[in-house]
């Protein structure tokens, strides 16, 4: 072993965890990586050499085998493995003081691209403790191909993976829409790299303009409209409730009018489970955005359909990537509550469930995620602390900053009087339409743009208690 090679424990001793020792074995950064032999729960492996590197013991073994041979990187090397064995396999490696990492799928393996920098850290989404889930997109979205999409928000976490998603089945043309011209560049400049013969036409500009929209509508003549844009932080929010109304629902409804009076086939919004009794301005300005949805559905030939997203993995402004950034610093971690829980889903989820939705759409639908049970944010901190190489609260302190205006400690994916039904996918679920009173909820439209409407905190909750009778809320002035 060279001087200063990292002694390699691999997990798994099957196709890829060979491939992976044959590697790291014949590689160019030899000098970096050396393996010592293998972990595998195959009774018949145990004590056997295979391709010059013994069977060292099972799972379980690891820790031992860590001190033994001084183990410095572990490589998780079973890509067929469910997600509750992968998080128990990283359980056991979380005792010891070695680096992790995992093989990407098996589409690798077979294709023959496994590389030393194909061997990535393992990342949050393998300790969802579930199987993602995998929609069968290539045989449903056939209503995109050769048709005009429109994506709003294009720029943005969510948006943007909707349009690498639907690149994938050749439309005729992806009008992105957005505010920020950095966001809409860098995602622009993306899919003509991975996509160069697509038609793909950038658009600046604000939901909240009318006239801009129907410059744009009139121009493209989208039949798909997948509504990302939004404002989503809940503290922010919070502050800011004239601009979240603004934004979510003004904009919202300028959007779905505007794709009725063009003849849009479908157009799909893109929700929250805050909007689940909310408790919280962007919540309730996010229900309200479902129920002009499904206001909408009544009127044209547009099939106007939600979805429900808990949180997702990695977007911009979530918990993971400031987690991230705060283990970089030294800590400490911060957590606004021990006990607090939360859905969540990966942006390829996200995306393909925005997809999914379309082709099922009938109009007034809110279609659900199964999602598994919700995460405890307190594991999801200790865990990524030590995927980072240091250990919770010796290395890396965490501290409880206490809950912030308008936030759960919880949340549901439904409310009590919502009915949730299966659909063909026995992942994906619908809510049952509910009965409002969509007359009440023209009104309360009509008062929010009206141009003597002061868009002052206490005018605002007092419209929207209107048309969501248990949403209660104190006022900050």
């Amino acid at each position: 072993m060279a001087g200063n090679a990292k002694p390699v424990l691999i997990v798994g001793a099957g196709v890829a965890g060979i491939i992976v020792a044959d590697v790291l074995g014949k590689s160019q950064d030899r000098d970096d990586f050396e393996p010592v032999g293998y972990v595998d729960d195959d009774p018949e492996k145990q004590n056997k050499i295979l391709h010059g590197l013994p069977v060292l013991g099972t799972k379980k073994d690891i820790p031992a085998l860590v001190e033994r041979h001084n183990i410095r990187e572990i490589i998780i090397a079973i890509p067929s493995a469910s997600g509750q064995v992968i998080s128990q396999i990283i359980a056991i490696c979380h005792r010891t003081r070695a680096r992790l990492k995992i093989l990407p799928g098996f589409y690798d393996l077979i294709t023959g691209k496994i590389k030393i920098s194909k061997i990535r850290n393992v990342e949050v989404e393998d300790l969802l403790g579930r199987k993602p889930v995998a929609l069968d997109v290539d045989k449903i979205a056939g209503y995109l191909t050769n048709k005009n999409v429109l994506v709003t928000g294009a720029g943005g976490s969510i948006g943007s993976e909707i349009s690498q998603q639907v690149a994938r089945f050749a439309p005729k043309e992806i009008i992105l829409l957005g505010r920020g011209e950095n966001s809409i560049f860098e995602i622009e400049l993306k899919l003509r790299e991975a996509f160069p013969e697509l038609c793909l036409t950038p658009e600046i500009g604000d939901i909240k303009d009318l006239v801009r929209l129907n410059h744009i509508f009139d121009r493209h003549r989208p039949d798909v409209v997948f509504h990302a844009a939004a404002h989503k932080h809940v503290p922010l929010m919070e502050r800011c409730p004239d601009e979240a109304v603004k934004n979510n629902i003004i904009g919202t409804f300028n959007l779905a009018e505007v794709a009725c009076k063009y003849g849009a086939g479908t157009f799909v919004l893109i929700s929250t489970d805050k909007a689940v009794n909310p408790t919280s301005i962007m919540g309730a300005t996010k229900r309200v955005a479902e129920m002009i949805m499904q206001s909408m559905s009544r009127r044209g030939k547009t099939r106007f359909v939600a979805v429900r997203f808990g949180n997702v993995l990695g977007s911009r402004g979530s918990v993971i990537p400031l987690f991230k950034r705060q283990i970089a610093r030294g800590g400490p971690v911060t957590i606004t509550h021990p006990d607090m829980t939360r859905y969540f889903m990966t942006p390829v989820e996200a995306a393909q469930l925005v997809i999914q939705a379309g082709v099922q759409a009938k109009g007034g639908e809110i279609f659900l995620l199964d999602m598994g049970s919700p995460v405890r944010i307190l594991d999801l901190a200790e865990n990524l602390i030590r995927l980072s190489g240091f250990e919770p609260y010796s290395e890396i302190p965490i501290e409880y900053t206490g809950m912030r205006p308008g936030e759960k400690l919880a949340e549901k994916l439904a409310t009590e009087d919502e009915g949730i039904v299966t659909t063909v996918h026995d992942r994906i679920f619908c809510v049952s339409k509910g009965k409002y009173d969509f007359a009440n909820l023209e009104n309360v439209l009509s008062t929010f743009m009206s141009a003597e409407f002061s868009f002052r905190e206490r005018e605002i909750i007092s419209l929207l208690q209107k048309v969501l009778l248990n949403f209660r809320k104190n006022y900050s002035a």
